[in-house]
């Protein structure tokens, strides 16, 4: 059995999905479900096209992380922000 990372992504009104591991390897779908069972087909197609070929099966490598920030704010342009209030006051 292989597994390999894909990448969904949405692009304007569809969605795209792609495998890092597997270059040109790519599918789209009007939904993120259907991009992802798109992905799956193609990924089949593509591992299909490699036995035929009598080409091996890439290692898979990719791997994904979330990565998480806190809003920033900045001041109002030309304005300088208001100092913190003190706590002693």
């Amino acid at each position: 059995m292989h597994r390999f990372l894909i990448v969904i992504e949405k692009a304007g009104r569809n969605y795209s999905a792609y495998a890092p591991d597997l270059p040109g390897c790519a599918a789209t779908g009007s939904t993120r479900r259907q991009a992802e069972a798109n992905m799956h087909a193609a990924i089949e197609m593509h591992l299909e096209g490699l036995a035929e070929d009598r080409q091996p099966v890439p290692t898979a490598h990719a791997t994904s992380g979330v990565l998480f920030f806190e809003p920033i704010v900045k001041a109002a342009r030309g304005k300088k922000s208001a100092p913190a209030a003190d706590a002693e006051s």
